[in-house]
């Protein structure tokens, strides 16, 4: 087994437009994704006797639903090597259904590390691609940089955000992405925004720039998710992240993100966390390599 585990950071969608619908149901968006430091892990061990098994992993998911397992299987297909293997140990922290990216952080994180400890020799490019397979939010999380994203997702810009903390919420039920985007009364004529129309630096406290299009679809649907915006907000500016069921409102520092949690409801999950200017992924990356930085990371 490696001996330091490798992080799977969650995601918030600061904000989120819906810009189009394409010809195959797929939906153009504008988000823009905050890491932060709140994280799964995967301990991973590399074998030669092509097994792949899942240990741990999100209660209720069988382990060839997994995208870590569908990871590592589409990983090793793609270079043509059926002897490879791994033993794959999941703890999650990151609930399902939360709008937080988890599984798709998973599925970037077992490709990256498989690529190092399988000694592929795959480029970010290759594995990013590959990735979009397993789901729009991946390539994201390959590349470990915050961004905006345009197309279905998978078209990146790198961008560098002010330091803010985050309170996030989960109101205790998750939210089908799918169910979101196929709801008749979502809005799909977002208008496109260049860069240069973001306020993207400045005082952590000042007011995030745009708005979640589903937001709206998700809290009627869901009540629960309506009450957390509605709690939040007596606390900061709350707003709901990807396609639910996390809100989450910005503060200057951890401690004031904390305070903002105090007196959660019963059945809620709260946390505060910090954004991050890169994922963490890519340290571990740089320690497996023995570089001490991610700078040589093709």
């Amino acid at each position: 087994m490696s001996a330091a585990p490798w992080p799977a950071p969650a995601k918030l969608n600061l904000f989120l437009h819906v810009t189009g619908r394409r010809a195959d149901g797929y939906h153009e968006l504008e988000t823009l994704f905050q890491v932060i430091d709140w994280t799964d892990e995967l301990a991973i061990e590399p074998r030669a006797d092509g097994r792949i098994e899942r240990v741990g992993g999100a209660p209720g998911v069988p382990a060839d639903e997994d995208l870590v397992v569908r990871a590592a299987r589409l990983l090793r297909e793609r270079v043509g090597r059926p002897e490879l293997g791994a033993r794959l140990a999941v703890t999650k922290r990151i609930p399902l259904g939360a709008g937080l990216g988890g599984g798709s952080s998973d599925a970037a994180t077992t490709l990256v590390a498989l690529n190092a400890l399988w000694g592929l020799g795959l480029s970010t490019d290759e594995l990013a691609a590959l990735g979009l397979a397993l789901g729009a939010d991946v390539p994201v999380f390959v590349r470990g940089a915050n961004a905006i994203a345009r197309g279905v997702g998978e078209v990146l810009e790198p961008v560098v955000l002010p330091e803010r903390a985050f309170a996030v919420v989960f109101p205790g039920v998750p939210v089908a992405t799918r169910e979101a985007f196929q709801a008749p009364e979502l809005t799909r004529n977002s208008l496109p925004i260049t860069i240069s129309g973001f306020p993207l630096s400045g005082a952590a406290g000042t007011a995030l720039p745009g708005r979640n299009d589903l937001e709206p679809v998700v809290a009627a649907r869901h009540p629960a998710v309506r009450r957390a915006l509605d709690w939040l907000g007596a606390r900061g500016a709350a707003r709901m992240t990807g396609s639910g069921a996390c809100v989450f409102a910005a503060f200057d520092d951890r401690a004031h993100a904390a305070a903002a949690l105090a007196d959660l409801p019963a059945g809620w999950i709260g946390f505060a966390a910090v954004g991050l200017p890169a994922s963490p992924l890519l340290a571990r990356l740089a320690a497996e390599r023995g570089t001490g930085s991610p700078a040589d990371r093709r």
